[in-house]
């Protein structure tokens, strides 16, 4: 009995001496106590144990954060249908559902090898019916929504499935995950579609009332969007969807679900919706729009080292920008305040184009652009068959700055490479018609750009969401930093930083356009002009190449030469850019 006691004694002796170590260190000691037999008698020793604080403990995943702008959303103005939190198709009606009670999840594969959750939307609306099941990257905080709908008629807009088919199921998976997950493909009546997948954490079918196929007359193709996740180890891959014509005019209208593709072929019977009736009510309003600029207006901060800073158009005009016509280089003319005097009809077919002054201080003085009578142009439109309203800011920079490449360790000036005048950029604000929620902002970096979803972004003085210009050449990021573009190691360097000069688009703001206003807008004579905004540049693109080439080694020449060569005319600055009505994104979607 001694040597056990002894012992007992001994451990807790030992057991107080490392609790008193740690004690800096916040560990609290926690008493236990464990049965111990010894000899026939059955005796309890209790002690202190306490918790490795320097084991590693797992990181929070970022989805496990519920997303939330960081204000709350105002009020909004009156008006129609606008952030009523229901939108009628035309007999269906839909409203976004945000809140999730989760069902399975995997801890590896898709972005970041992060894996993904699945959710079941609650806390549906009385009347309303579950369309489809929601699913996320763990990469990023949760800030998702789905649509469910209603038959506002009661003339047969939705039905249940008739059956279910099991499209995979992590049972044989050897992944990381949070039990076992089914993903069920709906089998629609006769007439419907199904919108959405079923995600179950047990081998029974999922009961048939629990979503709705929706009439096929509401519903429209779809295409895949972003990859959401896949194991890696198996041929199944889940994204997100969108409609598969997307414009100004297209119907189609996103749900919000997901497609999971087992051998890139299940679930390809999915649909997405379509407002049957082209009902534009739930368009904001002229007050409406003038608030959603005052909560999202972008702050555009430029790099420290920028010498060539937005205008309006109208001091670019009264400061001797010049209208050239093809045969009549000798004779310009100078263009009006707003444009009046420059030719409104007809393409971009090269018999016009505007240049900087003749005089050469006076160029040189407007290249630099004046950021202080700077405004932002805006282009109000809907989106996705009208649920959505995208609000385009655009930006005008007098010159386009010299640009330079990265080739290995090797930064190198590319001379004329790059540069043009009369320069166009901006970002897209795409908000949700629904409630008047800021969802994602397109950022145009030269001929194409990226969407960033609103849990990615960065804000400033409440919701308005940060961009970052790059150096000389103006395309717009999320974040500051390099963004090469190019192959590998070899490419044009856009170069963002936050300096201390920067553009509040809500201060100074026009909008010149919002056709389905019809009236409410005029718009300024110089949108219309669909010719080039600055002159063909007459340089010789393989002797700028060979001046670059001279401080290359020579493995790297070649590979630059291919590499500029691959660029395209409006990054290389030979063609004058176009204005914004010119642009596809004018009409359809942007450019990804």
């Amino acid at each position: 009995m001694v040597p056990l006691y002894g012992s007992a004694v001994r451990f807790s002796m030992e057991s107080l001496r490392v609790t008193k170590n740690l004690s800096s260190l916040n560990q609290q000691p926690r008493l236990e106590s464990v049965e111990v037999s010894t000899m026939g008698n059955r005796i309890n020793v209790s002690f202190f144990s306490i918790s490795n604080p320097f084991k590693k403990k797992n990181k929070p995943l970022p989805i496990e954060t519920v997303f939330k702008l960081p204000s709350p959303l105002p009020s909004w103005p009156k008006g129609e249908g606008f952030a009523s939190g229901i939108i009628d198709l035309g007999g269906l009606q839909v409203c976004q559902v945000s809140t999730f009670s989760k069902v399975w999840a995997t801890h590896e594969g898709g972005p970041d090898d992060l894996g993904a959750s699945f959710f079941e939307p609650s806390s549906i609306p009385d009347g309303f019916f579950l369309l489809g099941f929601y699913s996320q990257s763990n990469n990023r905080p949760l800030s998702g929504w789905v649509l469910a709908g209603k038959d506002a008629k009661n003339e047969g807009a939705l039905k249940e499935p008739i059956d279910y088919t099991l499209v995979w199921s992590s049972e044989s998976s050897k992944i990381k995950q949070d039990g076992v997950g089914y993903i069920w493909l709906p089998t629609p009546p006769d007439g419907y579609k199904a919108i959405g997948h079923v995600v179950t954490s047990s081998a029974e079918k999922p009961a048939l009332d629990k979503i709705r196929c929706v009439r096929s007359d509401f519903t429209d193709s779809y295409e895949n969007d972003a990859w959401i996740w896949g194991p890696g180890k198996d041929n199944l891959n889940v994204y997100s969807t969108r409609p598969s014509v997307r414009g100004v005019q297209a119907m189609g209208v996103p749900t919000g679900t997901f497609i999971a593709q087992n051998n890139g072929a299940a679930g390809s019977t999915l649909a997405c919706l379509k407002n049957a009736k082209a009902n534009k009510n739930a368009l904001p309003n002229s007050n409406q729009v003038k608030a959603l600029i005052q909560a999202y207006s972008p702050y555009i901060y430029f790099h420290p080292d920028e010498n060539y800073y937005p205008s309006s158009v109208t001091w670019f005009f009264e400061n001797g920008a010049l209208l050239y016509t093809k045969g009549q280089e000798s004779n310009p003319i100078a263009i009006n305040t707003t444009g009046s005097n420059l030719p409104q009809e007809g393409g971009n077919d090269g018999a016009y184009w505007i240049d900087l002054p003749i005089n050469d201080s006076e160029k040189e003085r407007v290249k630099k652009g004046y950021l202080q009578d700077a405004y932002a142009y805006l282009h109000v439109k809907p989106m996705f068959g009208a649920t959505y309203t995208d609000i385009a800011v655009w930006i005008f920079y007098p010159f386009n700055g010299p640009a330079k490449a990265k080739v290995e360790f090797f930064n190198v000036p590319l001379g004329k490479i790059g540069e043009h005048v009369g320069d166009w950029e901006h970002v897209t604000l795409r908000i949700s018609n629904f409630n008047g929620e800021l969802k994602g902002v397109y950022f145009s970096q030269h001929s194409k750009g990226v969407w960033v979803d609103v849990s990615e972004l960065e804000f400033e003085n409440g919701n308005k969401p940060v961009a970052y210009s790059s150096l000389h050449g103006h395309a717009s990021y999320p974040k500051p930093g390099l963004v090469l573009q190019g192959n590998g190691n070899i490419g044009i360097r856009n170069d963002t930083a936050k300096g201390k000069i920067f553009m509040n688009t809500g201060e100074k703001f026009s909008v010149v356009n919002a056709d389905y206003m019809e009236s409410v807008y005029e718009e300024p004579p110089w949108l219309n002009y669909a010719r080039a905004w600055g002159p063909k540049i007459s340089y010789n693109i393989e002797d700028e190449i060979k001046k670059i080439e001279k401080v290359l080694p020579g493995k790297l020449k070649s590979a630059f030469d291919k590499f500029v060569r691959s660029l395209p005319k409006e990054v290389l600055g030979e063609e004058g850019p176009t204005g914004p009505k010119v642009k596809d994104n004018w009409l359809g979607d942007e450019n990804v």
